[in-house]
């Protein structure tokens, strides 16, 4: 009997050893390059390695692929659209064939829409590209991408931030997601907004503004007094809940505390927000949700700003295709929900979560407070009824995108840093992989009490490169000592004020490809990414019409 029994177990511990071994070998994928992220940088990223002959998976911790790009953000801030090229350019070039069908104009006809653009048109029908566009039709571009080219991805995996990243002799073997799935590579890519896969392989990285001078920099660090744009408070406006009366408390979305010193650095971020995609179309619209959390008493500000008369309300709804809007934050109080935001970059996905859900209650109540509360005058109160979200998009998140805007978040300091030298045309870029031309653009960070007692913003800088600029080589690659096969196309190596203009859409794209050329010949040397030939890199990159040079 005893001999039964010692062979039943022996049975069973083998079928379940062998189960867990077969479990095992499912939870295990292999490609030459591992691309990690959903945004618009990893997909071209993931499309050119493919183009480069060389196996790759796409992990993206999103479900929905391309970012901001299908995320709300469709008036694309795209600079001097001649340094434009490669994926990037033809990533719009497909947006451009989805709008020459007849069957995509649904809420409007092709020629009410008009062409109006940043400087040029809209449609630019002699190079075939389209600039603005709607979330669900750019979401279908990266769709189309992955399909053609035949990419394997795997959606909702996030990494295992609690040693996820296996390193070995200053190279990521692999890396682990929450669910369990080990993904080994030759090469990796972080396309991320946040950096996760290169701070858990332990690359230096940066957040929040360095002092101004850091890198040497004019509009680095803290900039109180400084008044860009138009999203700060032109009139004398009180912070207190009784307006003069320090003893009442203060509003909510002011901060108490001192600014700090001007040009000095800090750990705080530009403000994140949501870009919405609105529709003035009875038949496609649907009413501003009321949160559950909803308290008109924290947009009192706002009300104060009304007070002063400013009219300005409605400047960001910029128009898309068939009466949508790319709605963007404009003016002191707005979409920017500054301040709250400031712990991001480094949360945990639960704390991330709650910021992310914070900032979609704050902005659902700041739509409803307008179109509703009777403190907003009545003619801005009427014309926003005129407006809700676009029914037929993000249709799976209660018309709410599914993507914040992070614009900024960690940052790699890389073999090299781009500072506002460089994208000022002061100091030369010998080995350049892109090139990026929009305004260095930093939303407010703080708002906070001035010392005559009422509020004011802080952050918000906008400044104008004469001419485009070039993005280095050394900018996507860490430092050698770090990790030699990790490219980071998004998280870039540059200040704060210099991620300022880089962050922009149609560059997270130039930069995805070229990281996965780098990536690929990098395979093919069996060297470090650090060590690949320029020279090489740069032919190849022309050869696939990378825009490196507009000289």
């Amino acid at each position: 009997m005893k001999n039964i029994f010692l062979f039943l177990f022996i049975i069973s511990f083998f079928s379940c050893q062998q189960s867990s071994d077969q479990s095992d070998q499912a939870n295990q994928f292999s490609a030459d390059v591992i691309v990690y992220g959903g945004t618009s940088g990893a997909v071209t990223a993931a499309v050119e390695v493919v183009r480069s002959g060389k196996s790759v998976i796409l992990v993206s911790p999103d479900i929905h692929l391309g970012g901001l790009s299908s995320g709300g953000l469709g008036f694309t801030d795209t600079g001097k659209k001649d340094a434009i090229g490669g994926l990037s350019r033809e990533f719009y070039q497909r947006i451009f064939n989805y709008y020459a069908e007849d069957s995509t104009w649904k809420w409007q006809k092709k020629s009410e829409y008009g062409n109006k653009g940043q400087g040029t048109p809209a449609i630019d029908g002699a190079n075939r590209t389209m600039w603005i566009f709607e979330p669900h039709i750019a979401e279908n571009v990266f769709e189309d991408f992955v399909r053609e080219y035949d990419i394997k991805i795997f959606r909702d995996e996030w990494l295992d931030r609690s040693g996820g990243v296996e390193m070995a002799d200053g190279k990521i073997i692999a890396m682990t997601t929450l669910s369990g799935k080990r993904f080994a590579g030759k090469a990796f890519i972080d396309a991320t907004y946040e950096g996760d896969l290169m701070a858990e392989a332990n690359v230096s990285y940066h957040v929040g503004r360095e002092s101004k001078d850091t890198y040497g920099e004019e509009w680095n660090g803290i900039q109180t007094g400084v008044l860009h744009h138009q999203h700060w408070f032109w009139a004398d406006i009180s912070p207190y809940v009784v307006p003069g009366d320090p003893s009442s408390g203060v509003l909510p979305k002011i901060s108490t505390e001192d600014p700090g010193e001007y040009g000095a650095g800090d750990d705080k971020i530009q403000a994140y927000c949501f870009r919405l995609c609105m529709s003035n179309h009875p038949d496609n619209r649907v009413p501003f949700p009321k949160p559950d959390n909803y308290d008109p008493k924290d947009y009192e500000l706002l009300g104060r700003v009304f007070d002063t008369g400013r009219k300005d309300w409605f400047q960001k709804f910029d128009v898309i295709p068939n009466r949508k809007t790319d709605t963007n934050n404009h003016g002191p109080f707005s979409s920017d929900n500054i301040g709250m935001n400031y712990d991001y970059p480094e949360a945990s996905y639960e704390r991330r979560k709650e910021i992310i859900k914070e900032h979609e209650d704050y902005q659902k109540g700041l739509l409803y407070y307008v179109a509703n509360d009777p403190r907003v005058p009545e003619d801005i109160r009427t014309k926003m009824n005129e407006w809700g979200l676009a029914k037929d998009e993000f249709v799976d998140n209660g018309n709410w995108p599914h993507q914040i805007y992070v614009r900024e978040a960690r940052r790699m300091i890389g073999q090299y840093v781009t500072t506002e030298h460089e994208v000022m045309g002061t100091r030369e870029v010998k080995d350049p992989v892109g090139m990026g031309s929009y305004a260095m653009d930093s939303h407010n960070v703080q708002r906070y009490i001035k010392e005559d007692g009422f509020v004011q913003n802080e952050g918000d800088i906008g400044v104008h490169p004469k001419k485009p600029y070039q993005i280095s080589f050394g900018s996507i690659v860490p430092k050698k000592e770090e990790c030699t096969n990790l490219v980071v196309p998004v998280c870039v190596s540059s200040s704060h004020i210099a991620f300022g203009s880089i962050r922009m859409e149609p560059v997270f794209m130039i930069l995805g490809q070229s990281a996965a050329v780098t990536a690929s010949m990098a395979i093919d040397n069996n060297s470090a990414v650090q060590d690949v030939n320029y020279d090489q890199l740069k032919e190849a990159l022309l050869a696939k019409g990378q825009v490196l040079s507009l000289d």
